[in-house]
């Protein structure tokens, strides 16, 4: 296995301690630069691109997926949260995001780990996590108002 690890909306790889970490295939539905307002390159350059709602692997794939999707639907089309974090359809979001959970969960190796990140500023995680009927495993809460939220999940052995 080439890669373990999927990140099917790695963005800029901004929680990574090696951004460059030969384990995980580091996907996003977009490749683009920016200068943000206080003059800091952004960079979203994944090695692979995908839309997490159609992941183009088999089944079983990897042994962790780390899922963090854009969490904003309500953000301008150049403000750079929107650029840096990346936006939902503000008509479609749980939609896609079910989507997104059935992928990522179908891609991932039975007693595999899902790393599910989310920040509650628009949508509270209670709403995004009754979009997937698997159950949590941990979870914490960060920030400094502890409005992002780290979840993990174990995929079950097929019966």
């Amino acid at each position: 296995m080439a890669h373990p690890v999927l990140d099917p909306a790695s963005g800029s790889r901004m929680f990574y301690f090696d951004k460059a970490d030969d384990r995980v295939l580091f996907g996003d539905i977009r490749t683009e630069d920016h200068i943000l307002v206080d003059g800091r390159a952004l960079s979203i350059a994944p090695d692979m691109e995908m839309d997490f709602r159609s992941l183009p692997f088999p089944d079983d794939t990897f042994r962790v997926v780390i899922f963090d999707p854009p969490h904003l639907v309500r953000v301008g089309d150049n403000a750079w949260m929107g650029k840096k974090y990346g936006k939902l359809d503000p008509l479609n979001w749980r939609h896609d995001l079910t989507l997104g959970f059935k992928e990522c969960f179908r891609v991932l190796a039975p007693n595999g780990v899902l790393i599910f990140k989310w920040n509650e500023t628009q949508i509270p995680v209670s709403q995004i996590l009754a979009l997937t009927p698997h159950r949590p495993l941990v979870g914490h809460r960060s920030g400094k108002a502890a409005k992002t939220h780290w979840v993990s999940f174990l995929k079950p052995e097929r019966r």
